[in-house]
């Protein structure tokens, strides 16, 4: 098949760790070059955000990221791109002018809001999967939200329009069929984690010292929705354990990162400054090591579309603690990989976590569970068997419907 991944902030090629760079940009290089290593020709269109970017870049496998010009060629947060996307949908329709895909998979609402508007001339099927949605960060963040105002009614429109919507989670069919997409409509293929990377033997030589405390581990974007503010309070309560957070900038830059100076003066406050260390962005080929090097890691942010962090940590054999939310009802087995938690509960995080660390053979039941449940259910070969039954669904359907017409 030939299939064209839109993905307009979320680059398969960006470094991650940024504001903008997340579980996102993994998934479509994962997903797009287990694709194409399986044969089918894949294209992922992102926005062009620097002046000397390449017009086209291989990826691992035969897949191939087009530049697309949208805006000017800089670094720009996604929410200001809505003004953008008819420029990177009139790129689209020309470039499936000159050679139509079989199948559009879009990631993200504005991509979908591109893809759409690019497809039109051609009669292109389109499979989105939002990864987020503007419903459920209005809900949680409210005046926060920097989304645009046209965000929830064009992701209704998309929804309902679309041939076919791929959630990532079980969680996101009921917050969907609230918006009015029928259940009928979507399919639940999860996110991914490289678990020939993320393993128990990491070699954790290269970690910092811990020396005799337990060590806690948050990951992720220093954003407030994150979690990290919670996992900091939680560990006023949680005696001789230490707190990595790893996320945002290289170390040499966090005195300019407001998140983490917010953290910062939050463990000050809270008398556990002596206990907490920011880490900075960690090089992705380290982070399994890391996760490795702790006895836990914590996943509470207050909402949460997957949350690939847990299925990383779960890979490498460490026990999750995480807010009970999201993704996280389906990649946490509570009880078995990990425990779930309620939301912004400092003091339920701290009792689960005080109860693990003082249970180390619950800790390596739970580590072992949570490998053997990766491997039979995460892997990136499995979710890529999902995605491309829904792909070649799509396309066929779209194809039948068009003869009859």
């Amino acid at each position: 098949m030939r299939i064209a991944m839109v993905s307009e902030h979320a680059s398969p090629l960006a470094a991650l760790g940024g504001v903008d760079a997340g579980g996102q940009n993994v998934y479509v290089a994962r997903l797009s070059e287990e694709l194409a290593r399986r044969g089918h020709e894949v294209t992922v269109y992102t926005r062009r955000d620097a002046a000397a970017l390449p017009d086209r870049v291989p990826l691992p496998g035969g897949a191939v990221v087009e530049h697309v010009p949208a805006g000017p060629p800089e670094a720009i947060p996604k929410d200001a791109l809505f003004e953008h996307m008819p420029a990177f949908a009139a790129h689209l329709s020309r470039a499936w002018r000159r050679e139509r895909p079989d199948v559009v998979h879009a990631h993200f609402w504005m991509s979908g809001m591109a893809a759409q508007l690019g497809v039109q001339p051609h009669g292109i099927p389109v499979v989105q999967t939002f990864h987020a949605l503007g419903t459920v960060k209005r809900r949680h963040q409210g005046r926060d939200d920097t989304s645009p105002v046209e965000r929830v009614g064009i992701e209704q429109q998309i929804g309902r329009t679309c041939e076919r919507v791929l959630a990532t989670c079980t969680d996101e069919v009921h917050e969907l069929a609230a918006m009015g997409v029928s259940p009928r409509k979507v399919s639940v293929v999860p996110c991914g984690v490289d678990a020939d990377r993320f393993h128990p033997r990491a070699d954790t030589a290269d970690t910092p010292a811990r020396g005799q405390r337990h060590r806690l581990l948050s990951c992720g974007r220093l954003v407030p929705r994150k979690g990290h503010d919670r996992a900091i309070r939680a560990l006023t309560r949680i005696p001789d354990t230490e707190l990595l957070i790893a996320g945002g900038p290289p170390s040499d830059k966090l005195h300019t990162e407001p998140e983490a100076q917010r953290l910062l003066r939050l463990a000050e406050e809270q008398g556990v400054a002596h206990r907490v260390r920011l880490l900075g962005a960690v090089d992705p080929h380290r982070m399994p090591a890391l996760m490795c090097s702790t006895d836990l890691v914590l996943c509470t942010p207050l909402y949460e579309p997957f949350g690939i962090v847990a299925l990383e940590a779960t890979a490498c054999g460490t026990p999750v603690v995480a807010t009970d939310v999201g993704g996280h009802r389906d990649t946490v087995a509570d009880g078995h990989t990990g425990r779930l938690v309620p939301p912004d509960d400092p003091t339920a995080i701290a009792d689960a976590v005080h109860d693990l660390l003082t249970h180390e053979p619950t800790r390596h039941r739970f580590g072992a569970t949570g490998r053997e449940r990766v491997l039979a259910r995460y892997t990136w070969q499995h979710v890529a068997d999902g995605v491309e039954q829904v792909h070649r669904q799509t396309a066929l359907g779209h194809e039948l419907r068009t003869e009859v017409a």
